[in-house]
């Protein structure tokens, strides 16, 4: 070719080649990961130099809640040994009284009075029984007999003086509480109660 088309000289264009966009992609990737790893590392040290507020905001949440507490003190509940219990049968059926007064000899009762209950309670009680006591028992003989009867009645009796109870047996009444489980509910009755949780100061 000649004219104006004619090549001359020892140079040659050249084509640039294609950015590699991959390639940019992951250097910007890269950056935001480092960038990333300082931050977090700053916030650390922020946190060890000051105190560490956020984890003590933290161990507050968790701790403020206490367990709850329990009571003052323990119900004084008196052992069988310094209860005395007369027996009475209000039933048709005869020696009621003395077996059931030598059961509960047995588990540590003293016993009182045994025999026929009183011509207002024969052959009047439907239930299991019925325990009755001064009003100084309410809280503290008669739970701890109630235990050796499931079901029976408690009664008290304002105007009754001394501090033995009354154990009348009704046409209900099968045999006394199993042993073990007549303890288990005494001590049920002795645990003391919990009060609620409290929370500390500045919660």
């Amino acid at each position: 070719m000649g004219g104006q088309y004619r090549i001359t000289g020892d140079k040659y264009p050249r084509m640039r080649p294609p950015r590699r966009r991959g390639r940019l992609v992951f250097l910007a990737v890269a950056c935001a990961a480092v960038l990333g790893v300082v931050g977090w590392g700053t916030v650390q040290l922020i946190d060890v130099f000051t105190g560490g507020r956020k984890n003590t905001a933290a161990g507050s949440r968790t701790q403020c809640t206490t367990k709850a507490s329990p009571a003052a003190g323990v119900k004084a509940l008196p052992e069988p040994g310094k209860i005395t219990v007369n027996v009475y049968n209000a039933t048709a059926r005869t020696g009621l009284a003395k077996d059931t007064a030598d059961q509960l000899k047995k588990r540590g009762f003293r016993i009182g009075d045994v025999g026929n209950a009183a011509k207002q309670y024969d052959k009047k009680v439907k239930g299991t029984g019925i325990l009755l006591g001064p009003a100084s028992a309410l809280n503290t003989s008669l739970p701890v007999l109630a235990a050796q009867l499931a079901g029976a009645e408690q009664r008290t009796d304002a105007a009754r003086k001394g501090d033995t109870v009354d154990l009348i047996l009704g046409d209900g009444f099968k045999s006394l509480t199993k042993q073990a489980d007549a303890a288990k509910a005494v001590a049920e009755l002795a645990a003391p109660a919990s009060t609620p949780a409290t929370k500390k100061k500045g919660c």
